[in-house]
């Protein structure tokens, strides 16, 4: 219910978590290397996880591995699957890095207030009657696809989409679905555009299509 096609900055998104990941898997110096077969096995048979991330040591976000580097003194680009709340802020700040602010600061949290509300009711249920123009059955029972109790929000950005006019909020996010099955690196986007509203201008979400 919260998959959407997959758009070119979402594919982007996906790339960068995963070069990252792969870069930080260079840098663990040898013999210190974790064994992958839990976590590949994870990404074979969760296809619903939108990001795979390898456990790794930690290096720095950002920057070039150094063979001589200290593991304990530098620290994950991504947080392993599973982390907890403790990883999200490295999640955070790859999101930000990896796509530079371009929007005005008051757009930018009126999109992030957005976002979060239309994910965290797409996912869960909860607050479907505020987005009647996207939950057009928001007044009829429907049975959420994650359960709120485990639902939170990774990480979240707001930024241009080709126009400034138009705009995507990038959500990561973590959750149990109705199977009780717990998945993390999630990955949502909302589509907004820019209208005029009684003289003043608004962010609407984009329907689902």
């Amino acid at each position: 219910m919260t998959t959407t096609p997959r758009s070119p900055r979402l594919l982007l998104l996906s790339t960068v978590i995963l070069a990252v990941a792969g870069v930080a898997l260079l840098g663990v110096p040898h013999g210190q290397e974790q064994p992958a077969p839990a976590s590949t096995a994870h990404a074979t048979t969760n296809p619903s996880s939108a990001a795979t991330v390898p456990p790794a040591s930690k290096p720095t976000a950002g920057s070039a591995p150094s063979a001589t580097s200290a593991p304990s003194a530098v620290e994950s680009a991504l947080p392993p699957h599973g982390e907890g709340v403790a990883g999200d802020p490295s999640v955070q700040r790859n999101l930000e890095a990896a796509w530079p602010a371009d929007l005005p600061s008051h757009d930018e949290r009126e999109l992030l207030a957005a976002g979060r509300s239309l994910l965290r009711a797409d996912a869960t249920g909860v607050g479907r009657a505020k987005w009647p123009e996207v939950f057009p059955d928001s007044g009829q029972a429907v049975a959420p696809a994650f359960a709120t109790a485990r639902f939170r929000i990774q990480a979240a950005i707001a930024r241009r989409d080709g126009s400034p006019d138009k705009a995507v909020v990038h959500l990561v996010w973590a959750g149990v679905d109705r199977g009780g099955t717990f998945t993390d690196l999630r990955i949502t986007d909302w589509f907004f555009t820019r209208t005029i509203k009684k003289g003043a201008a608004t962010w609407t979400p984009q329907p689902r299509t």
